[in-house]
């Protein structure tokens, strides 16, 4: 059992170190893309905010399934993903 936490702590710590690398790529991104200006600046800002209320919304439909299941970590590892997911989506995106 303790095996089983030190390395579920350990996948969780290298998850989220890959979204906060990968978070910080589209943001890079994004700043590049407002500092240049253009037609779609606006939309791509918009778009910003309403893809961050969408997964927080997803997130925490994710989290209160996990409670009802009797998961006491809340789903995390499902949560990182969902997150890595659509961070990976807007890399690629953005890097069009």
């Amino acid at each position: 059992m303790f095996n089983n936490l030190i390395f579920s702590t350990a996948a969780m710590a290298f998850q989220g170190t890959l979204l906060a690398i990968e978070s910080q790529q589209v943001i890079s991104m994004r700043l590049t893309k407002f500092a240049l200006g253009g037609a779609d600046v606006q939309e791509e800002a918009e778009l910003m905010v309403a893809e961050k209320l969408h997964s927080l919304m997803e997130a925490g439909h994710m989290m209160m399934s996990a409670v009802l299941r009797g998961k006491s970590d809340l789903g995390a590892d499902k949560v990182m993903q969902h997150y890595r997911t659509k961070v990976s989506a807007n890399v690629a995106r953005l890097s069009t």
